[in-house]
Formats: C-alpha cells, structure tokens, sequence
C-alpha cells in the first residue's frame, strides 16, 4: 500500500514540477520585454520568485525523493537499463531547473540574461525530457 502512495505522491510531485518548468520560461519571455525598475518589471520579478520558491523548489525535492523511493519499493534496481535511460532524463530536468535559478537570479539583480528568442526556444526543453521519460518509464524498453 505505501507503494501507491508513494507513486501518487511522485506523480503529484512531478505534475506541480512540470507545471514550473513550463510556466517560468514563459514568464521570462514576457519578463525580458519590460522597462527595468517599471511596475511590470517588479511585478515579474515577484511572480517568478513566488514560482521558484513556492511551487518548483519543493516540488523537484518532493518528485526526486518519492522517485527514488517508488523505484526501491518497486524493486527496480540501477541495472535496469530503462530506469538509468530515465534518471539521464531526469539529471537533464535537474539541470535545466538549476539554469532557470541563474536565469531567475540575473532577472533580480535586473539583468537580462538572454533573448525573448532564446526564452521561447529553451522553454521546449522539458517537453523533450518530459516525453524521453514518460516513455522509457511505461514501455520499459531493453527489460
């Protein structure tokens, strides 16, 4: 029984995480257009920390932490070449989530750290990861 709720909690976790990852790019495409020190400006600022802090921080913890506990209550191992393909794709998550902390830090300080362009662009990296371990973790290839 604590098997599902772990997988319950590790899928709620990822959901509110995922959310983040998606939302806080767009927020700086829209970010980067305003005036430093302008009310929008101060108003980005707040809405993306409020993000990060909030919802994104604890969620990635809640996700890693219940991940690993799902996958040992479920007797999956690291031989298991599907579940290491996954954990790549969850390191890329980590660190794509450990850029937007530089990206939302700069925006703070009232930089501009990169482009609208560059914004839109990055922002379809989690899609990518996303759909990379979705499917490694319900087709297991290579089991």
């Amino acid at each position: 029984m604590i098997y599902l709720w772990l997988k319950v909690l590790h899928i709620l976790a990822v959901i509110a995480w995922m959310a983040g990852l998606f939302y806080l790019p767009r927020l700086f495409v829209y970010h980067s257009r305003q005036v430093l020190g302008g009310d929008s400006d101060v108003l980005f600022k707040l809405m993306e920390q409020r993000l990060m802090k909030a919802i994104m921080r604890p969620a990635c913890i809640v996700a890693l932490v219940t991940g690993a506990l799902t996958a040992y209550a479920a007797g999956y191992g690291l031989g298991e070449k599907w579940l290491l393909l996954k954990l790549l794709g969850v390191v890329g998550l980590c660190f794509y989530h450990g850029l937007l902390e530089r990206h939302l830090a700069a925006f703070a300080r009232g930089e501009r750290p990169k482009s609208e362009r560059y914004f839109r662009f990055i922002n379809e990296v989690p899609t990518l990861l996303l759909i990379w371990i979705v499917v490694l973790v319900v087709v297991k290839p290579f089991t």
